[in-house]
């Protein structure tokens, strides 16, 4: 191994792993209170504006009209489900970057400075002492060691900070946040909103709340209502890492960024009884470089932080590091999101909208809340959704005909439609996990992950009841041609992996305390996604984000003191 080692050189008060969104929060937030940082991403950099060459194309400026090509699908079947020509280039090939299904799961990953921030859904829900207190309160997972109470603030610093566009609704179970003006529901959400409120089974429909700027923001903003935000906005119109955290970081001076870093190991020190380090295999020269902190925040993403962990062995850490518990790798959790209806509205044909919004609605959760019948499933779900006219596309497939008399038809805007799906909670199952197979390993020598995750009884049972209920709505609503689908999606495909490190009040059945602290390993810490304990049925980036704030603030404080 030609290892490139020197303290003097490669010495920093704190080392983050991972420049996705809480990564960034990381390295802003130390480098503010002073700390000398190290920012370690595995993939290339990309520069806020200067790197986003597809952000301003028209669909008739690519070459294939942004359609994903055979190549395209055979060397990344599992990014090419979500990706298109234009915003492929922030995922990465799976051909090039290999893992191992035990179960079918779809690991979606980018590799590069902002990781999935580029390209993340921007909705921002706060969790609430529903779901923390869910797992104490029916028995599954371990007791989560917080509460609202003591993340409320960091919600209202996060959303200050990033800007985030909603309504308030007043919900105990969804609290309302710091929100710039909302977006605007279109005339048939409204509609289906009116007709939802009448119901006695006292839903709402609101808009959803993203960190899409409805005004600018921060010197940034606003939002365009192009819905390209996946190619990477050129206005700033939402937050990522690149237009945001990552260059506040930059200006205190007290960042160094080092892109093509990819991190094999964290280095255990056996007399100090903590973390040295870390170990990185340069992804362009494949040298191995030593790089060494006071402090470590692991943000490399749920999957990828557990395959670090479980690399990083030491005579006193032989299963992994910080792995006393034997709970790093398990717990895998991701939200199901295929099952829902869709359906058709003959009203409102003198009405139509003007730009691309860039969210749909939401309909807070609605089973097993206080006070109501429990159903025959543990947890909820949210629903999520969009209205529209239905375009030419969707209409070439229901019209015949050529010559003029056809383009008048498909230029003709057609019925009203809506489509949605519910958002659901899938609990923390031991046996669901990450691990590493040590007999394959990657071109950099690293072990190839292996992921066992599959959906149980109670997350299908779940479906069922957003089926029936999705469809339920929309016939009361007076909406025709009603279709009842479950897309069977895997694992992962959703995108909200979680609970691999997962936070709680006993180092014998938890890998991380109350501020996301490791248990064994005072000056390494995890706020990353695999911190969670459960999922919630929210999208959870917003709670990463208010987790790494607090946790950072904690451990600033700790090293003052001398506990670090």
């Amino acid at each position: 191994m030609n290892l490139k080692a020197s303290k003097e050189n490669n010495s920093y008060d704190a080392i983050v792993i991972g420049s996705g969104i809480s990564g960034g929060w990381a390295a802003m937030e130390l480098c503010k209170k002073g700390l000398k940082t190290l920012l370690l991403e595995r993939g290339r950099d990309v520069k806020h504006i200067q790197d986003y060459p597809t952000a301003n194309l028209n669909p008739w400026d690519f070459e294939f009209r942004l359609q994903n090509t055979q190549k395209d699908i055979l060397d990344s079947p599992v990014q090419s489900q979500l990706f298109n020509e234009g915003d492929k280039l922030f995922y990465v090939k799976d051909k090039e970057h290999p893992y191992i299904q035990e179960k079918p799961f779809n690991w979606i990953r980018g590799y590069q400075v902002g990781g999935r921030s580029l390209t993340w859904g921007r909705q921002c829900y706060r969790l609430s002492d529903l779901d923390f207190g869910a797992n104490a309160q029916d028995g599954n997972g371990v007791d989560w060691p917080i509460r609202y109470r003591d993340i409320q603030a960091w919600y209202d610093y996060v959303e200050s900070y990033i800007g985030v566009s909603g309504s308030y609704e007043r919900l105990a179970h969804l609290p309302d946040g710091k929100f710039l003006p909302a977006m605007e529901l279109n005339c048939i959400e409204r509609h289906l909103a009116e007709s939802v409120k009448k119901d006695p089974e006292s839903r709402i429909l609101t808009i959803a709340r993203v960190a899409n700027l409805t005004r600018g923001w921060d010197g940034r903003g606003p939002c365009q209502n192009r819905n390209l935000c996946t190619r990477g906005c050129p206005f700033g119109g939402y937050f990522s890492s690149n237009s945001s955290t990552i260059p506040a970081a930059m200006l205190t001076g007290n960042l160094s960024l080092r892109p093509y870093s990819i991190v094999s190991e964290i280095l255990y020190d056996e007399q100090r009884k903590k973390a040295k380090g870390v170990r990185v295999i340069d992804a362009q020269t494949k040298e191995v470089y030593d790089f060494f902190s006071k402090i470590i925040f692991v943000n490399a993403s749920t999957v990828a932080t557990a395959s670090i962990l479980l690399n990083s062995k030491s005579n006193r850490f032989p299963n992994g590091f910080g792995n006393g518990s034997e709970q790093i790798g398990h717990n895998l959790m991701d939200h199901h999101s295929s099952a829902g209806a869709s359906g058709v509205h003959e009203g409102f044909q003198d009405k139509y909208y003007k730009g691309r919004r860039p969210c749909g609605f939401l309909i807070p959760r609605y089973r097993n809340l206080k006070g109501q019948e429990k159903m025959n499933f543990l947890r909820g779900y949210n629903l999520q959704g969009h209205g529209e006219r239905r375009e030419w596309m969707d209409t070439l497939s229901l019209t015949e005909g050529f010559g003029a008399d056809f383009k008048k038809k498909l230029s003709h805007p057609g019925p009203w439609t809506v489509w949605m799906a519910g958002w659901g909670e899938c609990l923390p199952y031991y046996d669901n996990k990450v691990s590493l197979d040590e007999n394959k390993k990657d071109e950099y020598g690293v072990p190839l992950v292996k992921i066992d995750f599959s959906f149980r009884e109670n997350e299908h049972t779940m479906m069922q009841d957003i089926q029936e209920t999705s469809a339920e709505m929309l016939k009361k609503s007076g909406f025709k041609d009603i279709d009842v689908f479950n897309y069977q999606k895997p694992g992962g495909t959703t995108v909200h992996e979680m609970g691999t490190a997962r936070m709680g009040r006993s180092a014998k059945d938890s890998v991380l305390n109350a501020n996301n602290q490791m248990h064994e390993v005072k000056n390494v810490f995890i706020t990353d996604g695999s911190c969670m304990t459960s999922s919630a049925c929210q999208n959870p980036s917003l709670t990463y984000m208010a987790l790494t704030a607090r946790a950072c603030d904690f451990a600033y404080n700790e090293l003052k003191k001398g506990n670090l």
